[in-house]
């Protein structure tokens, strides 16, 4: 006999639809798995029988066949089980073939025939969201946040065959529960002092801008740095979607609701290596830690002590939003389009001040030499960050706070969508002039620093985006004025100023 249920495997972020057929017929008894399976999906056969015999079902004494269409894509995960079971049965008799109608089953198999959740349940649940798709308790939230027609959740395989023979009812499932408040977020007002590095902030967030921060330890560089998810806005219902299916395929905890709605933030230890970082591998293909940023905040502290081959690595992503990872089975094309924060040290001993560091040249211009040129030119904000002042440290006044910052974040990048559909620093060169006009006294500072030599043609570029982000939090929407120029420069610190600058 012969039967076909749906489910789906797991490539990359993405869920691929997957019929699993079966075929139980005469032969000396066995069971075969076809259809390019991985080490785990080829287990399923051990599970799925124990499945079986834990719950009191007859397993079939005959050749039981398994094809995993279509045949050409190679299929992993455990999340095809269900789906197994429930067409042995069907493909012996012991179940109608009505019961498959409609109907994708995406859930993992117990050695008791308990239904276990499974890894990247969100893009599973996508690729079959115009079916009813049975699932583990654990994976409702998911399921629904994946825009399933309908979610069933059963507890265990004895549950899942009653329900579908209508003897039983589905589990309850709650999928509104609320989502962690923006409260919960550090807050900026616990930053004390630092206007400037507390402005390049804002400007980051106003128009997604890439930011780097210079200063000894203690400044409070990472402190900034991981107050900037408080006052992005939140996240619109395609990058929220996109992010779930993204966390949810990395196995990373989601919100009870299952979907999440506040931009991420990843700041990775900088002993990372370049698949952390990026993603791949050989037979996962898991998303890197810039996917899990996508739409958010990716921070590296201590940016010198990174591998230069994954920083480097970095270069493509930012400027495409995408990573395209090859591999001799396949090549997929991962989101990376996030924010980049990173903070360094002046130097390598930290103080980076006259008088008190103690690196001499040959050190400090090593130091220098770890950092990419190339990839440090991306960064539209460079900013020292020097230590606070004392007055600001013991005083009781407190800075702005984050919901204060967030609203002007908020105004400034609706404006900026409203205008050209995309954030400031996401400008096509060809757009500048329209959205970006500058006054003949901004065109001319803009010049001196072109002839000077201290300004790129991509810097010009980059320079001019963040005075259009200037000008919109100053709500001029209309012009890009001088003064917002001049700012937009003096946040572009040079490099051999920042790091390894002469005492």
């Amino acid at each position: 006999m012969f039967a076909s249920a749906r489910s789906t495997t797991l490539l990359g972020v993405v869920g691929r639809c997957v019929d699993v057929e079966v075929h139980v017929g005469i032969g000396l008894p066995g069971f075969t798995i076809v259809g390019q399976p991985d080490e785990v999906c080829r287990e399923s056969r051990d599970r799925v029988r124990a499945a079986f015999l834990s719950r009191g079902f007859v397993w079939p004494n005959r050749r039981i066949t398994v094809n995993l269409a279509p045949s050409g894509e190679r299929k992993g995960g455990s999340g095809l089980d269900l789906a197994i079971a429930v067409a042995v049965l069907v493909a012996d008799e012991q179940l109608p073939p009505s019961v498959l109608d409609g109907h994708a089953f995406v859930a993992e198999l117990g050695l008791d025939g308990s239904l276990r959740d499974v890894v990247g349940a969100a893009p599973l649940v996508a690729a079959v969201r115009d079916r009813a798709v049975v699932v583990a308790a654990g994976n409702g939230a998911a399921a629904l946040a994946a825009g399933a027609r309908r979610v069933l959740v059963a507890s265990d395989l004895a549950h899942a065959v009653a329900c579908l023979r209508g003897d039983d009812e589905w589990l309850a499932h709650d999928g509104t529960s609320a989502s962690p408040a923006l409260e919960s977020l550090p807050d900026l007002s616990d930053v004390r002092g630092q206007p400037v590095a507390r402005l390049a902030l804002e400007i980051a967030a106003a128009g997604a801008h890439h930011l780097l921060f210079v200063g000894p330890p203690g400044a409070g560089k990472s402190m900034l740095a991981r107050r900037l998810p408080s006052i992005l806005p939140p996240l619109t219902d395609d990058q929220a979607l996109s992010c779930t299916m993204v966390h949810s395929a990395a196995h990373t905890a989601l919100p009870s609701t299952g979907r999440i709605e506040h931009p991420p933030f990843r700041a990775p230890h900088h002993s990372v290596s370049l698949v952390g970082m990026i993603g791949g591998g050989t037979a996962a293909m898991r998303p890197g830690e810039v996917s899990l940023a996508s739409d958010g905040v990716l921070f590296l502290d201590e940016l010198g002590e990174f591998a230069p081959s994954v920083l480097d690595a970095l270069r493509q992503p930012l400027e495409e939003g995408v990573v395209r990872v090859s591999r001799a089975r396949t090549t997929l094309s991962l989101p990376a389009r996030f924010l980049l924060v990173a903070a360094a040290n002046p130097c390598p001993c930290g103080s980076g001040a006259p008088g008190v560091c103690v690196c001499d040249d040959a050190a400090r211009a090593r130091y220098l030499r770890r950092f990419s040129g190339p990839l440090l030119d991306r960064f539209d904000l460079r900013v020292s960050v020097g230590l606070p002042h004392v007055d600001d440290l013991v005083g009781s006044r407190t800075g702005e706070a984050s919901a204060v910052v967030r609203h002007r974040v908020a105004v400034a990048r609706a404006a900026a969508m409203a205008r050209q559909g995309t954030v400031n620093a996401a400008l096509a060169i060809d757009q500048l002039d329209v959205a970006a006009p500058l006054t003949p006294a901004a065109r001319a500072v803009l010049r001196r620093e072109l002839e000077a030599g201290r300004l790129s043609g991509r810097g010009l570029h980059r320079v001019r985006r963040v005075a259009r982000s200037i000008a919109d939090l100053h709500g001029v929407h209309e012009i890009v004025a001088e003064d917002h120029v001049a700012l937009a420069l003096q946040m572009r610190t040079a490099l051999a100023t920042l790091v390894g600058g002469s005492r």
